[in-house]
């Protein structure tokens, strides 16, 4: 291995003075957990805990090496490293990174705001950790985004339960809604332009409660909302979904499973 793959499997801050720091756990779990991740090409070979089914580490060569699957990346933070793997990312585009929201960067503009399928840019600073698992003593230094590559893991990133902004990058192949017909029948009809949505929150989402044959998962119905305008203005539009949900309309079956209310 040459010095110039010496710092993979980690990153780093500014104020640190090691490359070997590691992503809090919580966030591989509220992105489905280590078993939903089929490789990470970035880690080491003693690590605090996996973050994916496979891993290639500093005793690899992950640019090199073939890719498959879902992939968790969180590449040492030089410029050098990061824009060779933000590129292979790319390439491959399916799986999250992790980095530093540096958005004027080189690399940030050619490999996720002209790659990417979506960023959900954390509130605050993440505290990474060290080697041995334990929490460092100070934040990173910096604000981190998490990005997503491919649709399937943008919905995923969307409906996470992270605190921060959604920001989609791609238009959805379709917006599909479910139209009840003035004969009750159903309409199943693709919207394409902004003067056919339904104008507010609750008729949105009566408009999709109204196709679904039982109750519907919190996660699945933030995923059919992550692309629609109204969502894409709002940021806050999860919590405008909760809302709607808890007016009298919907009633909660089980944790985080909710159905249209039945006509008394």
């Amino acid at each position: 291995m040459t010095n110039l793959f010496a710092g993979m499997g980690s990153h780093q801050s500014a104020r640190s003075e090691t490359d070997t720091w590691f992503s809090p756990p919580a966030l591989v779990e509220a992105l489905g957990g280590a078993e939903s991740f089929d490789l990470d090409p970035c880690s080491h070979v003693k690590r605090p805990w996996d973050t994916a089914l496979a891993h290639y580490t500093q005793e690899d060569n992950g640019l090199l090496l073939p890719w498959w699957g879902r992939i968790w990346l969180n590449p040492p933070y030089s410029i050098a490293l990061i824009t060779r793997f933000l590129s292979r990312m790319a390439e491959h585009d399916r799986g999250v990174a992790l980095i530093f929201a540096r958005t004027e960067t080189d690399p940030f503009h050619r490999y996720v705001w002209g790659a990417a399928s979506g960023l959900l840019f954390l509130r605050g600073r993440l505290t990474f950790h060290r080697a041995d698992g334990v929490r460092a003593a100070a934040n990173g230094g910096a604000p981190s985004v998490l990005i997503a590559y491919g649709d399937d893991d943008r919905d995923i990133l969307a409906a996470a339960p992270i605190d921060g902004a959604f920001v989609p990058l791609r238009v959805p192949r379709s917006w599909l809604v479910s139209v009840v017909s003035q004969n009750g029948s159903r309409l199943d009809g693709v919207l394409t332009g902004a003067a056919e949505l339904v104008g507010t929150w609750g008729e949105a989402l009566a408009a999709y409660m109204a196709g679904q044959p039982g109750p519907v998962p919190l996660g699945e119905l933030y995923r059919a909302f992550v692309d629609h305008p109204k969502a894409r203005a709002n940021q806050h539009w999860r919590e405008k979904l909760r809302q709607q949900l808890q007016r009298g309309a919907y009633e909660r079956v089980e944790k985080g499973l909710w159905q249209r209310r039945a006509a008394a």
